[in-house]
């Protein structure tokens, strides 16, 4: 081999192990913050290790899991710099799906692609994903930082989350005793959550970056930018608090496709869900989106959540008792409407 050989590392192609390595070091306390006694092992390994003996004391235990993604808002994220809370989001968006047929969050790991590793930023990232875990309850037992260089642009990065939870079969919760004259209570959101910011960004980001920043009175005195990154609301604890004291029918997590297609997916095909428009405030960031977008009303119901991140279907004798229960938690909660005859649809009044 002659000496003007060129040697090629795979940190010269982009990939710093390095990195990763200390990236790992800095995010260890934060994930051994959401440990519960299950888990076995520590972080670092080829595999999260959970035990199941506790599975054994019900009578037909049914694993339960949920994968997604933050989706767009990570750009929004990305373009304000501030990387914190988008961890919350991942985990909210996995375990609130899960949580409707009743199950208990156990554990759950993390991806996060990268164009380029930064040690701080993944910190920053994973903390908030260690915080989503803590306030649902479940243990954060693995996860993969991968860099793409060449891929995707040094700066840029993407996130998804898998969950896997646990609900004893007798318990499990899906919608097929509902029926007409059953209460729809709704649990209000913190916000947008994490859906329709492709919708957002064209409407109310892109050529108004300087505008994100400004104070604004509409808005309290916060910021559209605090307002679009606040965090999805995890429903976990005050929903399982709640399952514990008052009989449940149907639970509903509002995600994309707002009220009109989440709540629909609660129902049996011989019922609809009426829903009262004026039975809760809508937070004005809705008003805001809806009056830049120039969509009607009906589109940003099929859209956004409006204020409502999840929603619980009850019997009319046990409403009062799962409101208060809930209020008890902390929620804000709003009866919303009625399960009327027909279809499987959501309607409107």
């Amino acid at each position: 081999m002659s000496d003007d050989t060129r040697h090629t590392t795979y940190r010269d192609a982009g990939v710093d192990t390095a990195e990763g390595a200390r990236a790992v070091s800095l995010i260890r306390d934060a994930v051994r913050s959401t440990y519960r006694p299950e888990v076995i092992g520590d972080i670092g390994g080829f595999g999260g290790l959970f035990r199941a003996a506790a599975l054994k004391e019900m009578r037909d235990p049914v694993l339960v899991s949920g994968t997604d993604g933050v989706g767009t808002k990570l750009k929004l994220a990305q373009l304000l710099d501030r990387h914190d809370t988008v961890g919350i989001d991942l985990v909210a968006m996995c375990v609130n799906d899960i949580l409707t047929c009743g199950a208990e969050p156990l554990f759950f790991l993390d991806y996060l692609a990268i164009g380029a590793l930064d040690a701080s930023l993944t910190t920053r990232i994973v903390s908030g994903i260690a915080e989503g875990c803590r306030q649902a309850g479940c243990a954060l037992v693995g996860g993969e930082m991968a860099e793409h260089p060449g891929v995707m642009a040094p700066g840029d990065y993407d996130l998804a989350g898998f969950c896997v939870g646990v609900v004893d079969r007798p318990s499990m919760i899906d919608g097929s005793e509902v029926v007409p004259g059953d209460v729809i209570l709704g649990i209000a959101s913190s916000g947008v959550h994490s859906n329709g910011y492709s919708l957002i960004r064209a409407v109310l980001v892109e050529g108004h970056e300087a505008q994100l920043a400004l104070p604004r009175v509409d808005f309290g005195g916060a910021t559209l930018a605090e307002v679009l990154l606040e965090p999805t609301r995890i429903y976990v604890r005050p929903v399982r608090a709640l399952l514990e004291e008052v009989p449940v029918k149907a639970m509903a997590h509002i995600t994309g496709g707002g009220i009109t297609e989440n709540l629909g997916r609660t129902l049996p095909e011989t019922c609809d869900a009426l829903v009262v428009r004026g039975a809760w405030r809508v937070p004005r960031v809705f008003e805001t989106i809806g009056m830049a977008a120039g969509i009607d009303e009906d589109e940003m119901y099929r859209t956004f959540n409006m204020g409502i991140g999840f929603a619980v279907v009850c019997d009319p004798a046990h409403a009062s008792a799962a409101a208060a229960q809930l209020r008890a938690s902390g929620e804000r909660v709003y009866e919303i409407g009625e399960v009327v005859e027909g279809t499987g649809t959501v309607r409107y009044r």
